[in-house]
């Protein structure tokens, strides 16, 4: 896990999420296709965010004839580990109990919460 990844700003974040969803390599249509359901977007400003992916490192961009295909640099899980570390350590001071607190009064269900005792409790995570 890097922990030199940052935190990406909400559109880029979704176009990032887009990628993840799908099985790389990854046409622009196909990003356009799964946004345009959740978070619709011109093709200008997709291609202008997965420069910006590509110049940050989380995406490469390769050309195959006249079209570019796009693969993540970055996995999901690299980027859900190093951000839940970076809000464990800055909002909740590195404090279990304040994240936990976090967690059950940021709007978790009893259900959410259960699930996640029965994780825990399983050694699952």
């Amino acid at each position: 896990m890097k922990s030199s990844i940052r935190r990406l700003p909400d559109g880029e974040l979704e176009v990032m999420q887009a990628l993840w969803d799908c099985e790389p390599p990854v046409l622009r249509s196909d990003l356009e296709e799964i946004l345009q359901k959740a978070h619709p977007m011109a093709m200008t400003t997709l291609l202008t965010m997965l420069t910006r992916l590509s110049e940050k490192g989380f995406v490469t961009i390769e050309k195959q004839g006249r079209r570019s295909v796009y693969t993540p640099a970055v996995t999901r899980e690299d980027y859900q580990a190093v951000q839940s570390r970076n809000f464990f350590q800055k909002v909740c001071g590195g404090s279990l109990s304040a994240f936990a607190a976090a967690l059950s009064g940021g709007g978790l269900t009893k259900e959410e919460l259960r699930e996640l005792r029965e994780l825990l409790e399983r050694d699952a995570l």
